[in-house]
């Protein structure tokens, strides 16, 4: 009997727990989140250390909560999650900063080190950037094209949609370091070598690419706004109409 007394309170207090997880509204959660995340990414111009530290809690809290069987089934949550996730380069690029800094130890070269940290933080923005305006997107569907969108808003697309936004976000960042690592070695033996033609070609990509990414940017800030600007309108005027 005295054997069957510590295992019933277990179990009524993980029962107790799980009830508490229940309860808790998590989509709220993950909204506030997603209000976060605009406004360090779309609404800031840069981030600061600040917002950085206040992005790296909310996405190590959003991945704690996506784990409940309530929201993981969902294409939004995969996208959330993808987008928590990208929070790992900031993270890395912010830890290998520090040791470098106060350590003084490189594995690498300095030159090579710098660029790296500083493409990882540019690779977290583009996807951060990316994702949001993905949830943005399917925000307007859900609200405008409930039934005809539902074939679109699936779990398979939003794991497709996510694994070829960090792919191709994974080349860019590929692209500039390798762009990064050109520039620091010898330009007078560069300048001299069959590669020359090639080096300058890189060089010329690279300034496109850049150009390209900060002209995205821009245009993704002002859709994802006129997108939550309509889905705000419509829906005050279908609380308008009901209270009438």
């Amino acid at each position: 009997m005295q054997k069957t007394i510590p295992g019933c309170l277990f179990q009524q207090m993980c029962s107790s727990l799980t009830g508490i997880s229940m309860e808790r509204d998590h989509m709220k959660d993950l909204r506030r989140y997603l209000v976060l995340k605009y406004i360090q990414y779309l609404v800031l111009s840069s981030s600061n250390a600040v917002s950085t530290f206040l992005g790296l809690l909310g996405s190590l809290y959003a991945l704690i909560i996506l784990q409940s069987a309530k929201v993981s089934s969902k294409s939004t949550a995969v996208l959330i999650s993808s987008l928590a996730k990208a929070d790992v380069l900031v993270t890395v690029s912010v830890v290998s900063g520090m040791v470098v800094q106060t350590l003084g130890v490189s594995i690498l070269s300095p030159v090579f080190t710098s660029a790296l940290l500083q493409n990882l933080l540019s690779a977290n923005t583009h996807i951060s950037c990316l994702l949001l305006s993905c949830v943005a997107f399917e925000a307007y569907l859900i609200t405008f094209f409930p039934t005809d969108s539902r074939h679109f808003r699936t779990v398979k697309n939003a794991r497709l949609t996510s694994r070829i936004i960090w792919i191709l976000v994974t080349a860019e960042c590929t692209f500039f370091q390798a762009d990064d690592l050109l520039k620091a070695s010898s330009t007078s033996a560069l300048n001299h070598s069959p590669y020359a033609l090639l080096f300058h070609i890189s060089s010329v990509a690279a300034a496109l690419l850049r150009s390209l990414s900060y002209i995205l940017g821009i245009l993704l800030r002002i859709v994802n706004v006129y997108i939550y600007y309509k889905i705000f309108f419509s829906m005050s005027n279908r609380s308008t109409l009901k209270t009438k």
